[in-house]
C-alpha cells in the first residue's frame, strides 16, 4: 500500500506553493489536501472555537482529494485526520510557505503550527518554506531537496515528538548549496505599529516591523540560509526548558 500523506499551509488552497508541494508528494504516495479557503498565515497554532466549521472539495487534479476549509492551519490538520483521511497519515507536510520560517518566525507561523499539532497527534511532520513572498516564486530550485527529506522521512522515520522546520534559501549567485541540520538563531522582531485614518475618520493600526538577527553563529538557520543552504530544524511541541528545572528549585514557590 502507497503511503498517505496529509497536505496542508498556511497561504491558502490556492497558493503556489501548495501546489507545488502536492505535485512533489503524489510521487511518494497517496496524498489528502486541506488548507484554509483564504490566507491564514500568522495564526500560529489557533484554532477556530466559536463558529462550525466548514469544508468543500476543490477539485484541481485525477487521483488528489483537495479540500478547502474556512478555519485555520491546525482546524486543517485535526479536521482531516479525523474525517477526511482514509486511515492515520504517514506523513503530514505544511507549505511550502511563502517566506521564511526560520528562527522566531516558527512562533507566528501558521505553516509550522499545523506541523506542530501534527507532531502532538503523533504523526511525521515536516514544514516547508521558500524565502520568497512573491506569490509566482520559483519552487524548482527546491524541489530536489525537498523530494529528498520526504523521501528520507517516509523510509526511516523521525524521532518521536520531533518534526522538521525546512527553510529554502534564493542564493543571490549560484544553485542551493546543499542541506545543513540546524539550531535556530537567536533573533527578534523590532515591531511597529503605524497609526492610519480610514475613509470615515477613524483610527487603525497597521503592523510593520525589521528582523533583527546579528552575527548568527555557524550551526544556526539564518547562517545556513544566507550562505545558500537549506536549513533543517528539529522541533518539538514540549516547551519546558529541562535546563531550568533543577536551577528553579532554589526558587521559593
Amino acid at each position: 500500500m502507497r503511503p498517505l500523506i496529509l497536505i496542508t499551509n498556511d497561504d491558502g488552497v490556492a497558493a503556489k506553493g501548495l501546489r507545488t508541494l502536492d505535485e512533489i508528494a503524489m510521487e511518494f504516495g497517496d496524498v489528502v489536501v486541506m488548507a484554509p479557503a483564504g490566507n491564514a498565515s500568522g495564526l500560529s497554532h489557533s484554532i477556530t472555537t466559536t463558529r462550525p466549521l466548514r469544508v468543500r472539495e476543490v477539485k484541481l487534479a485525477e487521483g488528489l482529494s483537495v479540500y478547502s476549509c474556512d478555519g485555520t492551519p491546525v482546524d486543517c490538520v485535526k479536521l482531516a485526520v479525523e474525517y477526511f483521511c482514509p486511515r492515520t497519515p504517514d506523513l503530514v507536510l505544511s507549505g511550502i510557505n511563502h517566506g521564511s520560517n526560520s528562527s522566531i518566525n516558527i512562533l507566528y507561523s501558521g505553516t509550522m503550527g499545523a506541523v506542530t499539532e501534527a507532531t502532538a497527534l503523533g504523526l511525521n511532520a515536516i514544514g516547508f518554506s521558500l524565502l520568497s513572498h512573491n506569490p509566482d516564486a520559483d519552487f524548482e530550485p527546491g524541489k530536489p531537496f525537498i523530494r529528498h527529506l520526504i523521501g528520507e522521512v517516509l523510509e526511516k522515520g523521525l524521532p518521536a515528538d520531533v518534526s522538521l522546520n525546512v527553510n529554502i534559501p534564493r542564493p543571490k549567485e549560484g544553485p542551493i548549496r546543499g542541506i545543513r541540520i540546524c539550531h535556530e538563531a537567536k533573533a527578534r522582531w523590532v515591531d511597529s505599529f503605524e497609526k492610519r485614518i480610514d475613509p470615515v475618520g477613524q483610527p487603525y493600526w497597521w503592523l510593520t516591523g525589521k528582523f533583527i538577527c546579528d552575527n548568527p553563529p555557524q550551526r544556526s538557520d539564518e547562517w545556513a540560509l544566507a550562505n545558500g543552504y537549506v536549513s533543517v530544524v528539529p522541533i518539538h511541541p514540549d516547551f519546558t526548558h529541562y535546563q531550568a528545572l533543577e536551577e528553579l528549585q532554589r526558587l521559593s514557590l
